[in-house]
């Protein structure tokens, strides 16, 4: 039924997805790029449906109060304070220690521009993550003007400055500007 429901939303929403399943793993930390609104994550998720993979993915904790919270814990969202200072890192990883198959999807902030054509360098976290808990990193797009996206390369966090390198070629393959810290 989920793959059903999945494969309904991009026919309604004219998107076409391509996925290399060879790429997935039981274990791993999922970016993608462009995120440019909200239905980004409404496609993510009808895309994981279809593929029958449990998501997990940091959410704002202000959003698990009230009618929300049972749905935000269906989707697989993990509350986070961004106010106050945790070891989101350390966390994960218990996460990823504690599971057999563990999927955590993060769009590095700084993807959505706040004032118009104002971007900013992606934020590093899912690799720190995804280096600490010795998983890879797999690469997502979602491309709005051909609306295309998929699942299409992967790496495996070895030396932050240099891995980030990497996935700016890999999506500018793509025609998609990732902008990376200097």
């Amino acid at each position: 039924m989920k793959k059903f429901i999945g494969q309904s939303i991009f026919k309604i929403a004219g998107w076409q997805y391509d996925v290399d399943p060879t790429l997935l793993e039981n274990k791993q930390v999922l970016i993608g790029f462009e995120h440019t609104s909200n239905m980004d994550a409404v496609l993510s998720l009808a895309l994981f449906a279809t593929l029958d993979i449990k998501i997990h993915t940091l959410i704002k904790k202000e959003l698990f109060k009230g009618p929300l919270k049972p749905f935000m814990q269906a989707i697989g969202g993990i509350p986070v304070d961004r106010h106050n200072k945790q070891d989101i890192v350390g966390q994960m990883v218990q996460l990823f220690n504690q599971h057999e198959k563990f999927s955590l999807v993060i769009a590095p902030e700084g993807t959505r521009a706040k004032n118009g054509d104002e971007r900013r360098p992606i934020r590093t976290g899912f690799w720190h993550i995804a280096k600490a808990a010795g998983v890879p990193i797999v690469l997502m797009y979602a491309h709005a003007p051909t609306k295309r996206g998929g699942v299409f390369a992967k790496i495996y966090p070895d030396n932050l400055e240099e891995d980030l390198k990497i996935i700016k070629a890999k999506y500018a393959e793509l025609g998609i500007d990732v902008k990376i810290p200097e």
